[in-house]
């Protein structure tokens, strides 16, 4: 059994510090994600209480709202299986480059969609109302 590298050992250890503070932003990012999607639900309910369902004859502001909780949620959990999965690929030195999807692109896609969703809902509620 060979002696360990000092280096090799640093590095592996400033990787995993590397993929806990990723981890970090994204429990940061997908609780905010959560955050608003209740935000958004509640503020719309108590709007609807004081004004009447004219306000909101589609409920795309309950559909919004309960896409950012799942997409937060998912967020979180997507990030922990990616973390995990680098830190299996850093015990085991196996840390070659391989592209990849990134799950921050996914999520910009996907709140991208919910942006032009709630655009459009703005645009169009009046028209159907």
């Amino acid at each position: 059994m060979t002696n360990p590298n000092p280096g090799t050992e640093l590095a592996k250890e400033r990787n995993r510090a590397a993929q806990e503070r990723t981890l970090m932003a994204w429990i940061r990012t997908s609780l905010t994600l959560i955050s608003f999607g209740f935000g958004i639900e509640r503020i719309v309910s108590i709007l609807n209480q004081s004004l009447g369902e004219i306000a909101n004859p589609i409920r795309l502001s309950r559909i919004l709202g309960v896409s950012f909780i799942a997409l937060g949620t998912f967020s979180l959990l997507a990030a922990a299986v990616d973390y995990r999965r680098q830190l299996q690929k850093i015990q085991r030195n196996d840390l070659l480059y391989q592209s990849r999807k990134s799950p921050t692109l996914i999520v910009a896609y996907i709140l991208a969609f919910l942006g032009i969703i709630a655009f459009l809902g703005i645009i169009i509620g009046p028209i159907i109302t």
